[in-house]
């Protein structure tokens, strides 16, 4: 919020790469968790809070949802054609040390030439199409950060991210459920694995668009309630052979609902009217608690299936992420709640005004 997205991008894209580079000559293990956890600072620092706001002051106030679909599309399919082309560049050239070498290199141009790419395309005022430009330019304060802790709306889209990203994480679980519960073959397990990534672009183009003509709040809440049923089926199913095209296709569902959330719940800033001069120092505060179950899913999963045989440890599992993605559902209906009563709000004293 104090500084150009153009240079926190650039100096995050250029820093990833100038490390990657670095990293490519395979130094020692301490140098490697250095490197990682610098990694950590330009991207989760420097990068993500700059892409988020950039994103927002681009898109008309009617068209969040489907500029964020964009973006998310956008992301899956980077993800999955530069996994795909950087892996068989790899495998071609003997999955050796070299190989691995090369490939990181690979990876590390990318990023320097897509930080060139940010200085000399995106502009130091991105031209917010919601506020004018004295108070686009007006820099944050400490009153500021303190107004963003007391606003309803972000605690409530922190409590939506958090429950999306904990579905999320429950959809990494998928490809072992299958072979456990199921006895499937492992291969069977990584092409459902591999398959609900390729879901990603469709999902979060589609939300994008659809969530504009009804509401982004009104779509993110109707997507975390058919994440709340479809855990809740993955609880309760059967696991016997005939149920495996059910579960291939309650999988395919809650893949979809997934990626589509993913792709547009940042655009509840906007319609939460969080002011978008402190959109950076909002998504920041969102995305630090939103995104802990990165910190606990992987923790409290092993827990169940520790403690449990692994078929009843998924059960248990599932439902108590249905659990949590009806917390999200009840936080989106309160955003979708509070936002209809401003918006009648402004119609209102728009009417007493003509």
């Amino acid at each position: 919020d104090r500084f150009p997205a153009r240079y926190m991008m650039s100096a995050a894209l250029l820093g990833t790469g100038i490390a990657g580079f670095y990293f490519s000559t395979l130094p020692s293990f301490a140098i490697c968790l250095l490197i990682h956890g610098f990694w950590g600072l330009s991207i989760t620092l420097l990068f993500w809070s700059s892409m988020i706001k950039t994103t927002r002051n681009w898109a008309r106030t009617g068209e969040q949802g489907r500029t964020f679909g964009f973006l998310e599309g956008g992301r899956g399919i980077t993800e999955a054609l530069s996994g795909s082309v950087f892996g068989l560049i790899f495998v071609s050239l003997g999955s050796s040390d070299f190989a691995l070498t090369q490939v990181i290199l690979l990876f590390s141009t990318t990023n320097v030439l897509l930080a060139l790419l940010v200085w000399f395309t995106l502009k130091d005022e991105e031209g917010s199409a919601n506020e004018t430009s004295e108070i686009e330019k007006k820099k944050v304060t400490l009153q500021d950060i303190i107004e963003v802790l007391k606003l309803p709306e972000v605690w409530l889209i922190t409590i939506v991210i958090m429950s999306a990203y904990s579905g999320y994480w429950g959809a990494y679980y998928f490809a072992p459920y299958a072979t456990s519960a199921f006895s499937l073959s492992v291969g069977m397990g990584v092409a459902i694995g591999v398959g609900k990534v390729w879901l990603s672009p469709f999902a979060a183009f589609t939300s994008g668009f659809i969530s504009d003509k009804v509401g982004v709040s009104r779509a993110v809440f109707s997507l975390l309630s058919l994440l709340v049923v479809t855990f809740f089926i993955f609880g309760i199913l059967p696991h016997n052979p005939n149920m495996f095209i059910p579960m291939l296709i309650n999988v395919v569902i809650t893949a979809l609902a997934i990626f589509a959330l993913r792709g547009i719940y940042f655009a509840l800033l906007e319609e939460g009217g969080i002011p978008a001069h402190v959109t950076g120092t909002a998504a920041g505060l969102v995305s630090a608690i939103g995104f802990l179950p990165d910190v606990y899913m992987p923790f409290i999963g092993g827990i169940i299936l520790d403690a449990y045989p692994e078929a009843i440890g998924y059960k248990y599992l599932f439902l108590m992420i249905s659990g949590i993605c009806l917390l999200g559902a009840l936080a989106a209906f309160q955003i979708m709640r509070r936002s209809n009563a401003r918006k009648s709000s402004e119609i209102s004293t728009t009417i007493q005004r003509v």
